[in-house]
């Protein structure tokens, strides 16, 4: 595997090397000065305010938070009280009821209550188990929102916007579990055993049961456009941006069009996976996220534990930054607002997206499936993005850059040219200040990030056009041919323009999502009902 990881970053040097000496200088402008009038302008359109209070508050976040608190308190705090039985699902204890259904269990257990090996598997639908399912939708969420986002969050809302990220990530578990239900419920599975599901399917399926069927029809179209450019947007062309600036910082380059070339690389390599559909990306996701994160969360440990002396000076600047007054943009609310934002773009909990991976799943039980969804958020953004957020509060300790003195309270790190800094250069130096020479192991870490994700929405995107455009392979080519050019765009565009597209993207698919989880919230509860008997029944 490491051998392979190394090929990977060779391959990017004679490439981007000739790009510098042969490449037409400025190109990589001309793409963001094209790119960024329409960035501006969705990003001020999906984050129009309301004022209350004083603040002006975006009204998709308003529909987030208080979506995900409802499903928090109806569900009694399943993110808790369901957590172990998650993990059990994901290590496949109950998985005899979900293969074969509980009247056969039943039938064939014996009377010390065991069940024979011997039961035919009928359950045809599904294409990937929960593991392989749970791993792609965190392939498509542990990415570099988790390494950029945090560094973005805490420059413009201090490290109070972190606590505001975990309560995020805490209520986004139940959302999670909602949505993931919902896509397995209603799912459509095609007479090759291909899955298709998502938001698209139980907004239309799910609504029209609940005799608003126009209103479902409307919203899943408007979700699946939507779900289209998010794929080119957050789940494309900001993993590439921060993919290209990393290696450009890392190796130092130079040239107009840089960006562009190394667009080009990735766009290959992500092109050669996602030709293969679901089972591919599962089995590439499922050997690449435990590495990735593994390698991640080890170094994340080791500079937490250098640190530890410090732990509760950071935690302390997280809690009483969240409730500062003259904490970043807008006091309190702002924070808030940053906290929610961010995390939102990182996990992805109530944009509906993951539900498009988990439908693919192979079960009987539509809530199997929600329940082991609900992790994503924990391991997003309570673990590995609190983890970051740490090393990066630690290094900017031991640099002063906090500065609260000028009301914002945000990091005022400038580089050796006096630039800001921000994005992944930020937490590449925050990692490398403690483990010298670790931006190598970061570069090979943050493409694999910008690599799996880019592949699992991917998915995602063509998913929400076949609904559109239908199941034709000529549709299949030309969604996959545009994913790939907004691989190359978000490479050579500047982070500021692909953050102002990415974040509007990820967010709007909120609106629909969320109206119809809060009309279909009461058919996730029968499911969930009929999953636990049928466990109650068979293994207590």
């Amino acid at each position: 595997m490491k051998y392979k990881l190394f090929a990977l970053l060779a391959l990017f040097l004679p490439v981007v090397t000739f790009a510098q000496e042969t490449a037409e200088k400025g190109l990589d402008e001309k793409v963001n000065d094209a790119f960024m009038p329409f960035a501006t302008w969705w990003e001020n359109t999906v984050l129009t305010s309301v004022p209350i209070a004083g603040y002006n508050i975006p009204i998709v976040l308003i529909l987030l938070i208080l979506g995900a608190t409802f499903f928090t308190i109806y569900f009694k705090f399943p993110g808790i009280t369901k957590f172990p039985l998650a993990i059990n699902v994901v290590r496949g204890k109950y998985e005899e009821i979900e293969k074969y259904g509980l009247e056969k269990v039943e039938m064939h257990m014996t009377e010390d209550g065991d069940i024979p090996d011997t039961i035919r598997d009928e359950s045809e639908e599904g294409e990937v188990s929960h593991f392989q399912a749970l791993a792609t939708a965190v392939s498509g969420t542990v990415g570099l929102g988790n390494i950029a986002g945090v560094a973005v969050a805490i420059a413009l809302g201090g490290p109070g916007a972190t606590f505001w990220m975990i309560v995020c990530g805490l209520i986004g578990m139940s959302t999670k579990f909602v949505e993931c239900t919902l896509g397995v419920k209603y799912r459509d599975v095609g007479p090759d055993g291909t899955v298709y599901g998502g938001p698209m399917y139980y907004l239309s399926k799910g609504l029209s049961e609940s005799n608003f069927k126009i209103l479902g029809k409307v919203l899943a179209v408007i979700f699946a456009i939507l779900c289209v450019g998010a794929s080119f947007g957050g789940g494309n062309a900001f993993q590439s941006n921060q993919a290209a600036v990393q290696l450009t910082t890392m190796l130092s380059l130079e040239g107009g069009a840089t960006g562009v070339i190394i667009g080009v690389v990735l766009a290959i390599l992500v092109g050669i996976v996602i030709i293969g559909g679901i089972k591919k990306i599962a089995s590439v996701t499922e050997k690449i996220v435990p590495f990735m994160a593994g390698i991640y969360v080890l170094a994340s440990l080791i500079i937490i534990f250098a640190n530890i002396k410090y732990i509760g000076d950071a935690f302390g600047m997280i809690f009483s930054g969240a409730f500062s007054p003259d904490a970043a943009i807008g006091g309190i609310v702002g924070v808030i607002i940053v906290g929610f934002q961010r995390a939102a773009f990182s996990n992805e909990a109530g944009a509906g997206s993951a539900a498009i991976a988990h439908s693919a799943v192979k079960t009987r039980y539509p809530a199997s499936e929600g329940i082991v969804a609900l992790l994503e958020p924990f391991i997003d953004t309570v673990v590995i993005c609190t983890m970051t957020a740490l090393v990066i509060i630690f290094f900017n300790m031991d640099a002063g850059a906090f500065d609260y003195g000028n009301g914002v309270g945000s990091t005022v790190l400038l580089n050796d040219s006096g630039a800001y800094v921000g994005g992944v250069d930020l937490t590449s130096m925050a990692y490398d200040s403690v483990i010298p020479g670790f931006r190598y192991v970061l570069t090979i870490a943050i493409i694999l990030f910008a690599f799996s994700t880019m592949i699992s929405w991917s998915y995602y995107g063509l998913q929400s056009w076949k609904y559109l455009f239908g199941r034709g392979k000529t549709a299949d080519i030309l969604y996959k041919v545009l994913f790939l050019l907004f691989v190359v765009i978000g490479a050579a565009a500047t982070l500021d323009a692909v953050i102002k597209f990415s974040d509007a993207m990820i967010l709007a698919l909120v609106f629909p999502n969320m109206i119809g989880l809060l009309i279909l919230f009461p058919k996730v509860k029968k499911s969930l009902t009929k999953y636990i008997n049928a466990i109650n029944k068979v293994y207590e």
